[in-house]
């Protein structure tokens, strides 16, 4: 198995709290090769749709917000080809949630399964559409695959599932808090565990062992979408405990210095 870490678009510039320079924030995603499951695609990030009709499938006030890039070649089904594969061999993609910086390249994988959380699903298809979620964005009915219920425990984390299709490298894990149905997703990998805590967190320096400290940009936007504070806090506790106490590797989709990190 190969992974690959994708920005699948960049957004508005954010100041460093650790003395570097600037960056833009992005949306961190994975690209996985299986060696019986096709490709998956962890996160799908803006799409071809967004970038060439951003006024019709993107929310005024959040483009406005987060100042998207909107370049076709940050799109995930441009940089899958321009990796040597055909998108059509993405046969999965698993979400962290359905915000529409998670779920805008799934028109661009009509054929894939979508995993994702059902209490996900049923807000963005109840709710939509708002600022968070955009019916564009599964308007070609995708082949959703959906999960609730109990499951089994993961270093200490419970009700984590198994994805249907896959196999149990990739794990759905329950991160409460930012959204209806909001999990992370952990890929075991060289006899060590990665995990994509979507949204759990936006900034590298709230899980500081010593002395934790939010974004203060990033966080007034986590603050604005959460739907429990107390799950939030809950997930990235967990998290915390997760990358000092159990050796898993952690990152957020938006923290664009994690991005670099895994890059090099």
């Amino acid at each position: 198995m190969r992974i690959h870490h994708l920005n699948l678009g960049s957004m508005r510039e954010i100041d460093s709290i650790d003395g570097g320079a600037p960056a833009r924030a992005v949306c961190h995603a994975l690209l996985i090769e299986t060696p019986a499951d096709g490709l998956v695609l962890v996160e799908s990030g803006l799409g071809l749709d967004d970038v060439a009709r951003p006024g019709e499938l993107l929310e005024r006030e959040w483009a406005e917000l987060v100042e998207p890039v909107l370049s076709p070649a940050e799109t995930a089904v441009r940089q899958v080809a321009a990796l040597g594969f055909d998108p059509a061999d993405v046969r999965h993609i698993v979400l962290t949630h359905l915000d529409v910086d998670h779920s805008g390249g799934l028109p661009d994988f009509p054929r894939a399964d979508v995993h994702v959380m059902a209490a996900e699903l049923e807000a963005a298809l109840t709710q939509a559409p708002n600022r968070r979620y955009r019916p564009g964005h599964w308007a070609h009915t995708p082949r959703w695959v959906t999960y609730q219920g109990s499951g089994t425990t993961w270093f200490g984390v419970p009700d984590v599932r198994p994805l249907t299709g896959l196999a149990e490298q990739i794990l759905l894990v329950p991160l409460g808090g930012h959204s209806a149905g909001h999990a992370g997703v952990a890929v075991e990998h060289d006899g060590r565990w990665l995990l994509h805590a979507g949204d759990a967190y936006f900034h590298h320096a709230e899980l500081d062992r010593d002395a934790p400290r939010p974004h203060p940009m990033m966080d007034v936007v986590q603050q604005s979408a959460q739907v429990s504070p107390e799950l939030r806090l809950d997930s990235r506790a967990r998290l915390r405990s997760l990358a000092h106490d159990h050796g898993v590797s952690v990152f957020s989709a938006h923290d664009p210095w994690e991005l670099v990190a895994h890059l090099s």
